[in-house]
């Protein structure tokens, strides 16, 4: 019996030194506090926003638009511009490959939603997307007015262009599709550009394209759901001992603010390990399965207090001067 009482009391005082030392070791309180403010992401730049209630994959975003209150549409330079100028720290673009081995920047996959063309936008080239004008299909009631109309003539740009006219500033690439040629066909697009460039530029996307881009450039950050899912899955098993897996090395992270908790040293010392493997944090809203961001002042009351990673925003010009001042 009192081998017994002995064993127990040895087992009681293993899990109770077991149980401090996860804490102490995952706890931000003992954390050097980082610097500076929360770094921002522009979702497709200064976009016009809509409301995200029953929205799914067939949903034409650009037919129930909010009303507008600025002239951007999304994924063109003059967006992003704006985006920049108003405090975006990021970019966030699409791509769509075309007919003639280049990259337009643009969000779907067929014409019809957005602008005055049909079909496929791959299934064109370059020259006869410039010709289209993107602001063809934008309404915020019902189809009665469509105030961008005529103003999109000539505005979807190449990826080469974007990269050029904006040499210094970040961006995270989306690629829109699921087919691994693509991502070989991205990779050789952008393997052109410098070492510092690249470092730069982030890419997510489909499991098969995004493998197909991290074998040809392995030191670019990708994101998939693969890699996501990989990351985190290691990270909770076997990061409470502080040792990062390299799943979660050299990649970036989506991490709906829903789950974040969970996660072993959020927010403080997750963020610092994860920049330690050159690996980004964003933190994006809801529960990660539409493009939610951070785009109230409201919203801004649940990012957790200490947190200095990056937040995804739709209204970079409502949320950068409130994080800002």
């Amino acid at each position: 019996m009192k081998k017994i009482k002995k064993g127990l009391k040895g087992t009681i005082l293993f899990i109770l030194l077991l149980s401090i030392f996860v804490y102490l070791n995952n706890s931000s309180l003992f954390t050097k506090e980082r610097e500076g403010d929360p770094l921002l992401l522009a979702h497709r730049g200064l976009a016009q926003t809509f409301p995200m209630e029953d929205i799914t994959g067939e949903t034409c975003t650009a037919e129930i638009i909010n009303e507008p209150e600025h002239p951007y549409l999304e994924n063109t330079i003059p967006s992003m511009e704006a985006a920049f100028k108003a405090g975006a720290d990021l970019v966030e673009i699409d791509i769509q490959p075309t007919k003639d081995g280049e990259f337009a920047i643009f969000h779907d996959w067929t014409l019809e939603c957005r602008t005055d063309g049909t079909g496929k936008t791959r299934d064109q080239t370059m020259e006869e997307l410039r010709k289209l004008d993107i602001g063809y299909g934008y309404t915020a009631d019902n189809g009665e007015t469509h105030p961008f109309r005529g103003k999109g003539v000539g505005q979807m740009p190449t990826l080469n262009e974007v990269l050029t006219h904006f040499p210094t500033k970040e961006f995270l690439i989306h690629i829109k599709s699921n087919d691994p040629v693509e991502g070989k066909q991205l990779a050789e697009y952008l393997s052109k550009y410098s070492e510092k460039r690249m470092d730069d530029l982030s890419v997510y996307g489909g499991d098969e394209p995004i493998q197909s881009v991290k074998k040809a450039l392995p030191d670019l950050r990708v994101m998939s759901k693969e890699t996501l899912k990989s990351c985190l899955l290691s990270y909770e098993a076997l990061s409470w001992t502080s040792y990062i897996p390299d799943a979660c090395k050299n990649t970036q992270l989506h991490i709906p603010e829903k789950y974040a908790s969970y996660l072993w040293g959020f927010p403080t010392k997750f963020v610092n390990r994860m920049e330690d493997v050159h690996t980004r944090v964003i933190l994006v809203a809801g529960d990660g399965n539409w493009s939610e961001g951070f785009d109230e002042e409201s919203d801004l009351e649940r990012v957790p207090k200490g947190y200095k990673g990056w937040i995804w925003t739709n209204r970079i010009d409502r949320i950068a001067p409130i994080i800002n001042k």
